[in-house]
């Protein structure tokens, strides 16, 4: 009897894999920003030439399937999160919560300084929850209708939000992403922090006075449709410092490290309740409603309707097709090791301090455009570059500063990415719009590469 044997798998080379990125890459590019259509039906093209291309290159249908549930693996938690986020601005409309914000947001904001104010506080925000998703999803909604009612524009605004919200996760210890590159480069997480604010602070001054130049000259504001607004929020929703309570459990539960996910569901259950207690006629089909379709606001402003009317489940299963197929295609990146062969080549080619601090953050920034993850952005560059850092003697802040700016802050300006995705979609700004002013997470990636010259320096010290 024959003994079956079993064909191996192809091995692609550096040029085949530079040629499959780039018809890949181009593909999205011609789709997304040549024809302006929306990432899903573009990242499932091309998901799609990769599968088949695979396939007639001689890799199995088990191995493309199993590559396909790698990638898809990865983002099980950012999915959950998403559709919980949806719940919970849903329900902190119900209960007065987002409401409340803007309505003292609009008694107490200057309008001259008004972009300035909503980067510190979403700053702020992202340090005390360490989620820049959670700041964008609460504080970002308040500012957005703020400076649609001050003549900001959407895209602006954004940016001051997207800035201090990704600014505080960065340097928060209670963020995930900044924990992951901690832990990546096995050290501390406060020492991790540490190195961090050399850059971080830095690019969050440049960033503050940025913004705060762009703020003054704004279009004059009315103040009776100001007045108009406050007077609407007051008849129709629920404005009172109780409906700050599920503000104030979200950053307890943050305080004492309960996960994202966990989180979230508390707080969209307490808001649930707050505004029950404060409307005890409303249905639980009403409720339930509220959370997989979202709040509809009925007022007699059309801007606050429009504002108003957002969250729900339904409303992230756009996004949530995006980062599937996201996942997807970089799941069959990564089983074809395409980026992995890149990722070694260009390792290997790396000569000074220099040129691997910058080809360390390259490969964040290039993961981060194929895969749109910000983990893998963090654990693939991570795992790959520890050796070399640790072969020029270099201390592993340098490897995690690099992880945490070029990885994960950096995620939130690729449109088709996990945290362009959520941001386009939850503030209902297209990414286009809003990346140009969003500067802090370039400034970061420039400053984490213009600290490889400071470590030559030091070492010929």
């Amino acid at each position: 009897m024959k003994k079956l044997i079993k064909k191996s798998e192809p091995i692609l080379g550096l040029g085949e894999s530079i040629i499959v990125l780039a018809v890949i890459l181009g593909i999205l590019g011609f789709l997304i920003i040549g024809q302006h259509q929306e990432p899903q039906a573009p990242l499932l093209i091309a998901f799609v030439v990769l599968m088949v291309y695979g396939r007639l290159r001689g890799f199995t249908w088990d191995t493309i399937i199993d590559g396909m549930r790698t990638g898809l693996r990865a983002g099980v938690d950012p999915l959950v999160i998403f559709l919980t986020i949806g719940v919970l601005i849903a329900t902190w409309i119900f209960s007065g919560t987002i409401p409340t914000v803007m309505f003292w947001g609009f008694k107490i904001i200057s309008i001259q300084f008004f972009l300035p104010t909503v980067f510190l506080v979403c700053t702020l925000v992202g340090i005390a929850c360490g989620s820049s998703f959670t700041s964008v999803s609460t504080m970002g909604i308040a500012f957005i209708g703020i400076g649609t009612t001050l003549h900001f524009s959407p895209g602006l605004t954004a940016g001051a939000i997207v800035s201090g919200a990704f600014c505080g996760s960065n340097i928060s210890p209670l963020s995930g992403t900044t924990n992951l590159a901690a832990s990546t480069g096995e050290i501390d997480i406060y020492t991790h922090i540490k190195s961090l604010l050399w850059t971080d602070l830095p690019a969050w001054f440049i960033s503050l006075i940025f913004f705060t130049l762009m703020g003054l000259h704004p279009k004059p504001a009315s103040l009776h449709t100001i007045n108009v607004i406050l007077d609407q929020l007051q008849n129709n929703f629920w404005i009172s410092p109780w409906t700050m309570l599920p503000v104030i459990l979200l950053i307890i539960l943050a305080i004492f490290k309960v996960p994202a996910i966990p989180s979230l569901g508390l707080g969209a259950l307490s808001a649930v309740i707050l505004g029950w207690i404060h409307n005890p006629n409303i249905s639980i089909n009403s409720i339930t409603e509220l959370i997989m379709n979202g709040f509809v606001a009925h007022t007699p402003n059309k801007n606050i309707n429009l504002l108003l009317s957002k969250g729900g489940i339904s409303s992230m299963l756009t996004s949530l097709a995006l980062i599937i197929f996201a996942l997807a295609l970089g799941g069959l990146l990564i089983k074809f090791n395409i980026i992995g062969v890149i990722i070694t080549k260009i390792e290997e080619s790396v000569k000074g301090i220099v040129g691997l601090t910058i080809s360390a953050a390259l490969t964040c920034i290039g993961v981060n455009l194929l895969v749109g993850e910000h983990y893998l952005a963090i654990i693939l560059p991570g795992e790959s570059f520890k050796e070399a850092f640790d072969h020029h003697n270099l201390p592993r802040t340098a490897l995690t500063r690099v992880l945490n700016d070029a990885g994960a802050a950096i995620n939130a300006v690729v449109p088709w990415s996990v945290s362009g995705v959520f941001i386009a979609g939850t503030l209902r700004v297209n990414p286009l719009d809003f990346i140009p002013f969003a500067i802090f997470p370039f400034l970061v990636t420039v400053l984490c590469i213009l600290a490889g010259f400071v470590n030559v320096i030091k070492k010929k010290a």
